[in-house]
C-alpha cells in the first residue's frame, strides 16, 4: 500500500474521496456532485473542483480510493492468514466482516458500482470498475489454485467455477443483509462458503478448514437455531 502524502491539500483531498465512496454506495457514482461534496465537506465548490477538474476524474478517484480500502480491509487481512484453502476461505470471511462492520455505509463498493454500470454504456469508470472486480475474482482463484496445488482441494476441481460459486454466496450476502438488516444473511452465506468448499476438499482440505473456522450459530425465519 502507497504511504498517503501528509501535505494539507492532500489531506484535503484524502477527506474529499472517503466522503465521496461513502456517498457513492448509497447515491450511486452518478449521484456524485460538487455540490454536495462540497456542502458535505464545508468547501467552495471551486476549491472543490480544483482537485478533480472533472466528475469523471472525481468517480475515478473515487473509485481508486475504494479499491485502497478494500485491499486494507479485505485482501491484506486474508492473505496474511496462511495459504492454500485456509485463505480461500478467509477471503470469504474477510469480505462478510466488511460488510458487517458497513466500512462502507451502503454495502460494498463494488458490489453497487456493478450494480450501476453493467447495463452502462463503456467508460472509464465501468472500465476501472470491471477491472477491479476481475482482480478480486482472480484472487480468489489463485487461492483455489493453490489450494489444489497443496492437495486441499480435489483434483478434479475447477477454480474458476467455484470462484464464481462463493462469489454468489457473498454477493447476496450484501445485498440481503442491507436490504433487509438482518445479519441471519450473513451467517447463511457463512454456512454457504463452508459447504461449498468442504464439498470440494481432501481429507487435507478438511483437516485445514476445520482449524480454521470458527462455529457460528444462526437464526433462521422460522426461529430455528442452527450450527454448521
Amino acid at each position: 500500500m502507497p504511504t498517503r502524502n501528509t501535505t494539507k491539500g492532500a489531506r484535503t483531498r484524502g477527506d474529499i474521496l472517503r466522503i465521496a465512496a461513502d456517498i457513492a454506495t448509497v447515491d450511486g457514482l452518478d449521484g456524485l456532485s460538487i455540490g454536495r461534496l462540497a456542502t458535505e465537506l464545508g468547501m467552495s465548490k471551486s476549491g472543490l473542483f480544483a482537485h478533480f477538474g472533472s466528475k469523471e476524474s472525481l468517480q475515478l478517484a473515487t473509485i481508486a480510493e475504494a479499491r485502497q480500502r478494500y485491499v486494507q480491509e479485505v485482501i491484506a487481512p486474508a492473505l496474511a492468514s496462511g495459504s492454500g484453502i485456509t485463505r480461500l476461505h478467509a477471503l470469504c470471511e474477510a469480505f462478510l466482516s466488511y460488510i458487517e462492520r458497513e466500512v462502507f455505509p451502503g454495502g460494498c463498493f463494488f458490489a453497487s458500482a456493478m450494480a450501476e454500470f453493467a447495463a452502462k454504456e463503456p467508460s472509464p469508470a465501468r472500465d476501472l470498475i470491471s477491472e477491479c472486480q476481475q482482480q478480486w475474482m482472480s484472487t480468489l482463484e489463485r487461492a483455489a489454485e493453490d489450494a489444489q496445488a497443496k492437495r486441499e482441494l480435489r483434483a478434479d476441481s475447477d477454480p474458476c467455477q467455484l470462484a464464481f460459486e462463493l462469489e454468489g454466496a457473498l454477493l447476496s450476502a450484501n445485498w440481503y443483509f442491507h436490504l433487509f438488516q438482518d445479519a441471519t444473511n450473513l451467517e447463511r452465506a457463512r454456512h454457504a462458503v463452508r459447504v461449498r468448499l468442504s464439498s470440494e476438499a481432501t481429507p487435507a482440505g478438511l483437516k485445514s478448514l476445520s482449524a480454521s473456522r470458527t462455529e457460528r450459530p444462526f437464526t433462521d425465519n422460522y426461529g430455528q437455531v442452527s450450527r454448521t
